[in-house]
């Protein structure tokens, strides 16, 4: 995913399809220097991850 969507995506009130792995994601923040979204699962949300932008899939 490019840089300037996954912002736009986290920063964004509404909620954006987005899948990690083909399991939907919730975007919490993107991290510019390295790349990388902090992200968790919307069907284990105790599950949280720190996963490359090139990871996520916007459906």
């Amino acid at each position: 995913m490019d840089i300037q969507r996954a912002k736009a995506i986290a920063s964004s009130p509404d909620m954006v399809n987005v899948t990690n792995d083909n399991s939907p994601v919730y975007m919490e923040k993107v991290n510019d220097s390295n790349q990388t979204c902090a992200i968790h699962y919307l069907n284990q949300p105790e599950k949280k991850e720190i996963v490359p932008l090139s990871n996520l899939i916007e459906r």
